[in-house]
């Protein structure tokens, strides 16, 4: 009988509460045991262990799992967030980072090094979450997804086997670990990133009152996918209650650069304040931190491929005028430039033909106001479906019934044959994981 092995965590445990808690602070989930592995053979013990002892197993890194799928009743969690170790090849322009690296501790010791993967914004957000589900970040249009700088992965499979992939070596399985999600076809420990130098950056930050929100929504629609690909956007429309909306971005390029590729935008609406500044790009990192630390949320999302019409860019803002809570908000980022360079097929990550993405946004602080956020953000996502095209893996929506075709397109049914070679017995599921054929 296998042991386990790594920092096993019982229910008896006085660390138990914390160990068990998801960044999304909604979910309360009573795990069996959760095992933080040091090492590989951890992993490959735990597998072993669930598996002789028939309990459901789950992966987990940052714990981000917008539905908390990384966490479950009665089961374990294989957590490999102490796995953490980087090591950087200067010669090869490579990273070879354990799958528990968090992202700002990463881009430290990246920076350092006078290098970077463009990753995501959130400092607490795991490495392995974010790249196997495509990864967008600040630097996307430039240089791809984060996934688009993956070159190798090496995971422990549903035998508690070691399974490594690469151009040339399980092909397939790289392909998949390209987009296609996080917990699907085993627990990975280590990937192998092409790293990009970067030194300095200009970014900007532009502020509007609300009554702007119309005229700059349009604008930016119509500029930040297809302005230089060196530049990546945001767009953040808060409540109406709040008062105001607000754009910022990074540029790969000089400051000068930037005010000229910035005219459309600053010349919509009235803007109250806009800031263009050069800036290390480890400050600017500081500065796009989106991390919030654990709350209670539910947000969800979509790809949009053509420009919103006025009806739809009606209905955004009467949501943000309706808004149950003034902290909640719909975010836009940019993507096209080098993402869609890539045919939507060439990775398991589908829309490579997107425009931008939107993530709509709630939080709340006690439970009753709960209810009357899910149902605002549930609404808003349905009366907006007739103008969008699927959504983003890394935000998983339980409410999204036909969730294989949102989030994979046209890749799932190549998923279902990788899933079946890898994971035949389907011990790697939850709620919307994807099923052998």
């Amino acid at each position: 009988m296998t042991k386990l092995t790594g920092r096993v965590v019982f229910p008896d445990d006085p660390s138990y509460e914390n160990a068990r808690m998801d960044y999304n602070t909604r979910f309360s989930k009573y795990p069996r045991v959760i095992v933080f592995c040091q090492e590989i053979q951890d992993v490959i013990n735990a597998v072993k262990w669930a598996r002789e002892n028939r309990v459901p197993i789950r992966a987990r890194c940052g714990g981000h799992s917008y539905e908390a799928f990384s966490i479950l009743n009665h089961g374990i969690v294989i957590d490999v967030s102490e796995m953490n170790k980087v090591l950087l090849e200067k010669r090869s322009m490579t990273a070879t980072i354990e799958a528990g690296a968090a992202l700002l501790p990463l881009y430290k010791i990246l920076w350092d090094k006078g290098v970077i993967i463009p990753g995501g914004t959130c400092p607490t957000v795991g490495i392995a979450g974010l790249t196997l589900g495509g990864g967008f970040g600040m630097l996307t249009r430039k240089l791809g997804m984060l996934c688009d700088s993956l070159m190798a992965v090496q995971m422990v499979d549903a035998n508690g086997e070691v399974v490594y992939a690469d151009r040339h070596v399980n092909p397939d399985l790289l392909w998949a670990s390209r987009g296609g999600g996080g917990g699907n076809f085993g627990i990975v420990t280590s990937f192998v990133f092409k790293v990009h130098p970067v030194s300095n950056v200009a970014v900007y930050n532009i502020i509007w009152d609300w009554s702007d929100a119309g005229e700059v929504i349009k604008t930016w629609q119509d500029w930040a996918p297809f302005v230089d690909e060196r530049l990546t956007s945001i767009l953040e429309i808060f409540a109406k209650k709040d008062g105001r909306i607000s754009s910022s971005g990074i540029f790969l390029g000089h400051e000068d650069q930037l005010r000229h590729l910035l005219k459309p935008l600053i010349t919509a609406g009235n803007p109250i304040q806009t800031e263009i500044q050069t800036m290390p790009y480890i400050k600017a990192v500081h500065k796009f931190d989106g991390g919030q630390g654990p709350h209670k949320f539910k947000n969800t999302g979509a790809f949009v491929y053509q420009s919103l019409p006025d009806e739809a860019v009606n209905t955004l803002l009467y949501y943000m005028g309706n808004s149950p809570n003034k902290d909640n908000s719909i975010q836009f980022q940019s993507l096209g430039g080098v993402v869609s360079k890539i045919p939507p097929d060439g990775t398991a990550y589908f829309h490579r033909e997107a425009s931008y993405i939107m993530q709509y946004i709630t939080r709340w602080e006690v439970d009753r106001e709960r209810n009357p956020n899910i149902y605002w953000v549930e609404r808003l996502r349905r009366d907006l479906l007739k103008y969008v095209d699927g959504t983003y893996v890394n935000w998983p929506d339980i409410f999204v019934k036909d969730w294989p075709s949102a989030y994979y397109g046209t890749n799932y049914p190549e998923l279902r044959r990788i899933k079946s070679k890898y994971d035949p017995e389907n011990v790697f599921h939850f709620e919307q994981s994807i099923h052998p054929d």
